[in-house]
């Protein structure tokens, strides 16, 4: 077993998700590709009322942020595409706190004790929110 947590380590290392593979030494949950493509993934291209999807504004977005463009016609990502949606998107967590983490307070609303600036609206008025709770679900290394 010691020797997989090392493989993990090193392959996180190597991906350049240096804050991952110090949680995996810290013993923190790390997220997982395979929730993230199944549940998260689809919360960026899902329309909200009153809202735009995400990915409107994330594709090739110059911020943190930057989802891939979907290809003209396509309805998700590919595989590749979701891969590196998920190195970027690792980035905006803090594993195993969602109320530090970039991913869920950003678009959290403020009344909510999310971010107080997010150009795209809330797309969480609150905690309650059942994509909000995938999002949290993720940090928390949901499998």
């Amino acid at each position: 077993m010691r020797n997989r947590g090392s493989l993990v380590f090193a392959a996180l290392a190597a991906f350049g998700i240096a804050g991952f593979a110090e949680a995996v030494a810290q013993g923190r949950p790390t997220p997982d590709f395979a929730f993230y493509r199944s549940k998260v993934e689809p919360i960026f291209l899902t329309k909200k009322d009153g809202f735009t999807r995400c990915v409107v504004c994330h594709a090739e977005a110059n911020n943190h942020f930057n989802l891939q463009k979907l290809t003209p016609g396509a309805a998700a990502w590919t595989e590749e595409q979701s891969r590196k949606n998920f190195e970027m998107v690792v980035k905006l967590v803090n594993p195993g706190d969602a109320d530090t983490s970039r991913l869920t307070m950003h678009p959290l609303a403020p009344e909510a004790g999310g971010s107080a600036y997010h150009s795209g609206g809330r797309q969480f008025m609150n905690k309650d929110d059942p994509d909000w709770k995938i999002l949290v679900q993720f940090v928390d290394g949901a499998k």
